[in-house]
């Protein structure tokens, strides 16, 4: 198979590609460069291999057989030691849930859990060390449990193992600071639970009152039972409506608990007073009902999100602790135990917690979290290092001239942190309430005139049965249940919103924001052209040879490009900044900026270059550009159709031609843009009246992501980095975002649908009520009806308008 790349110049070269690409045994990726094999199975790198073997010395292959590939890439391999501050105590105490000098259980969160080889694997590992006794997985939270013998494991020791089968776990400053949150809200599930207990044998025990008119003896029994089943609703389950409905009188608001408790109060009064007096059964199961069904709807909505965090922190991104040098050793330190003047030492691919000089190593810092800049920048001793930057050349030594709560992450955090909370948060259903209370005392107090004019016998069952009818129940399940099925038809989509009121902001959306690098295009993924001398096998592979030594992410991607399998290389240098050389089978091979290789840069064209020379005879040049998603050209046209597009970025314009031929000429493209920029610009849009939807993926973003209507954070993978926002979305699902947006927009549809349904039937029922002769019987049906249909009302149309988001 050939490859045909366009030339700047407009020629064509063609390279030579391989015919089939092999895919690992273990993760599935493509094998590129050596040549690592076992057993007649290919291998990515040494680390999936030593995976394998791992696995298979201890009888563990059946994770193969359960699924295909099962694994995650182990191209990067945790550094020997990189749990040793798990040694220390105070941090092990942290992360212990349980522990009686025999034996420890200790909770891991492990985001490569993803099918059921992880489950098979992760709940067999005392097969792997006699030191652990049991484990647990909760596939939801990607949290495992491990139960271990302390004279024959340490708590490092369970970390490594872990992470020497692929399952690293993610240790991050923020469980030392806050301990581990709460993934439910249990006390919600106990009232629900104890709420339909006690409807369902309410309900049963009023059989008698709703089919016979005739008294019967256990007709009092029955109904002090039910009075008693009700106390633990009236005075527990609904506890949480009382709290909601004060706070809002508290801030002279009526929101749509406070008619709801009004419900409760008169439905328990008046059956309070009818069984005493003998007079009556009362409305006990309509108001066990009320309650019941209002806390379904508020499970529903609090079901998902378990595993996602929205509210992050800096904290969230950083180590438990990093080496600190001390009398000429390393030795592991927790981070809130660094102070300024302290010297640290960074491993690859680990994250600066503090502002530092550096003192000793070559610095290659990826800021692409902080700024959105991919291409790493190159530091030279004595300059100095901020936070959030992560390391990806060799170790580096720095000497802290901040504290870890000082450094400029945190204050960039901080800033993004401080949005003003001036907008009217309340849900539409809450501002409809009000009327709808003014509305329903309206009506009450009405036929409490009339019936004291004509009948006063009658005004007290009048005013109860009208409170008691009209009750917005109905009105508050259409929009709690709408939302739950409709967050539910997100989370199947992959994308993962904060709260329900996310919906409502979304469906007002008339301007979205992109950042560029790392949300309109993939990360460490580029467009590559090439132009220069023809070159032989032999010569991609002496090129691919070099270029593999180099962490430089833009030399990854030449070799990757070649795709070949690589040989020895001697006499490697690399000059920081500039580019790399060494001998391969004796022939000088020169690679990095034209500048370095050339002595001069007159390619003229936009985008990153890597050029090469093999001597002095060949030549040539590497132009990448940033690899746009997929169908992003459509994509924004189908949004255009209905919303304004600004593409912002902390990078240089290299793309600005490739960004016009996606967007038009509509868009707004602005770049060089500094994170407070970002968050300026999303000012100046809600000024002229838009409501504005952001979306990025770095902390470079967080200011516009907070400032913003509503800030979804894009991830490859909903663990990885995402600061604080609304939402959270996969990559792959950026592709549906004009749907998700339809999506949000029908939910209101069918939210003011239920309104109108739940509407006519109180107007059945308030025709009943305001005439003083109510009985139980029609309160019975009315009001069990009306939150039925409205359930399934509610169920069949989130269906419908779900299902096209999956299409």
């Amino acid at each position: 198979m050939q490859k045909s790349i366009s030339v700047l110049n407009g020629g064509i070269n063609t390279l030579t590609a391989k015919k089939m690409v092999t895919s690992c045994y273990h993760c599935g990726e493509p094998c590129v460069g050596t040549k690592i094999g076992i057993e007649e199975k290919s291998f990515c790198c040494f680390g999936c291999k030593m995976v394998y073997q791992l696995l298979n010395q201890n009888g563990l292959c059946q994770y193969y057989d359960l699924n295909l590939q099962p694994g995650t890439n182990q191209r990067t391999q945790p550094r020997e030691g990189k749990f040793a501050f798990l040694d220390d105590d105070k941090i092990a105490a942290k992360l212990i849930g349980f522990s009686d000098g025999r034996q420890t259980q200790a909770d891991f969160y492990l985001p490569q859990i993803h099918c059921s080889s992880c489950l098979w694997l992760l709940e067999n590992l005392q097969q792997m060390n006699a030191g652990i006794q049991s484990s647990r997985v909760d596939f939801n939270t990607k949290e495992i449990t491990v139960l271990f013998a302390n004279k024959k494991i340490s708590l490092r020791q369970v970390a490594e193992t872990l992470a020497g089968i692929g399952y690293e776990p993610h240790i991050g400053l923020h469980q030392l600071k806050d301990g581990k949150k709460k993934v439910f809200d249990k006390a919600r599930i106990y009232r629900l639970g104890i709420a339909g207990f006690c409807f369902g044998n309410i309900m049963l025990l009023s059989f008698p009152e709703y089919f016979s008119s005739n008294v019967f003896e256990l007709t009092n029994l029955f109904r002090y039972l039910n009075l008693l089943l009700a106390l633990p609703v009236f005075f527990y389950s609904a506890g949480e409506f009382y709290k909601t409905a004060w706070k809002g009188l508290q801030h002279r608001f009526l929101n749509i608990d406070a008619p709801i408790v009004l419900a409760i109060f008169i439905t328990f009064g008046r059956s309070l007073y009818e069984i005493i007096g003998g007079s009556g059964a009362g409305y006990l199961d309509s108001m066990t009902g009320i309650v019941f069904f209002m806390l379904i709807g508020r499970v529903l909505q609090d079901k998902t999100h378990r595993s996602l965090s929205f509210d992050r922190d800096y904290t969230s991104y950083f180590p438990v602790a990093v080496n600190k040098i001390v009398d000429g050793k390393e030795q592991p330190t927790s981070l809130p135990e660094l102070k300024t003047g302290d010297s640290i030492i960074i491993h690859s691919n680990e994250i600066i917690p503090a502002d530092g000089i550096l003192v000793r190593g070559h610095a290659a810092i990826d800021y692409s979290f902080v700024t959105g800049e991919m291409i790493p920048v190159e530091k030279q001793i004595s300059e100095i290092i901020y936070a959030g930057g992560r390391q990806v050349g060799g170790n580096i030594e720095l000497l802290l001239v901040k504290d870890v709560s000082q450094s400029y992450l945190t204050s960039l955090w901080n800033k993004a942190s401080m949005k003003k909370e001036t907008e009217d948060d309340q849900s539409f259903v809450h501002r409809l309430s009000k009327y709808f209370t003014i509305i329903l005392f309206a009506i009450a107090a009405g036929a409490g005139l009339y019936w004291w004019l004509n009948d006063p016998s009658r005004i007290w069952p009048a005013i109860t049965a009208v409170l008691i009818i009209a009750c917005p129940c109905a009105l508050l399940l259409s929009n709690s249940f709408t939302n739950g099925h409709i967050l539910h038809w997100f989370d199947k989509g992959k994308c993962y919103l904060q709260n329900a009121m996310v919906l409502e902001k979304m469906a007002g959306i008339d301007h979205i924001v992109f950042d560029k690098t790392g949300t309109l295009t993939t990360n460490g993924q580029y467009d590559i052209k090439y132009t220069g001398d023809r070159l032989t096998p032999w010569q991609e592979q002496l090129i691919a040879s070099v270029a593999e030594q180099s962490y430089h992410p833009l030399s990854k991607a030449v070799a990757a490009f070649l795709n070949m399998e690589t040989t020895e290389v001697t006499s490697f240098v690399e000059t920081a900044g500039q580019g790399i050389e060494a001998w391969v089978d004796d022939h000088h091979v020169v690679l990095g900026s034209p500048a370095f290789v050339f002595g001069k840069n007159n390619l003229g064209a936009s985008g990153s270059a890597v050029a090469f020379r093999i001597g002095n005879e060949v030549k040539g040049c590497f132009i990448l550009r940033n690899h746009f998603r997929k169908n992003l050209g459509q994509l924004i046209k189908r949004l255009q159709k209905k919303v304004q597009v600004s593409v912002i970025s902390g990078d240089n314009d290299a793309a600005k031609e490739a960004l016009e031929k996606l967007t038009g000429t509509d868009a707004t493209l602005l770049f060089f843009q500094s994170p407070e920029d970002k968050l300026h610009h999303i000012e100046k849009l809600q000024k002229q009246g838009h409501n504005v939807m952001m979306i990025g993926d770095g902390l470079n973003d967080a200011g516009a992501l907070k400032q913003s209507d509503v800030g979804i954070a894009l991830t490859e993978n909903t663990n990885n980095f995402s600061p604080a926002c609304d939402a959270i979305m996969e990559a792959g699902s950026l592709q549906k975002l004009d749907r998700f947006i339809s999506l949000a927009k029908n939910s209101k549809r069918i939210v003011v649908a239920s309104f109108i349904i739940s509407i006519l039937y109180n107007i059945i029922g308030l025709s009943f009520a305001v005439q003083g002769t109510l009985q139980p019987v029609v309160a019975a049906i009315l009001m069990p009806v009306s939150s039925i249909s409205i359930i399934v009302f509610t169920w069949l149309a989130a269906q419908v308008a779900g299902k096209k988001l999956l299409k």
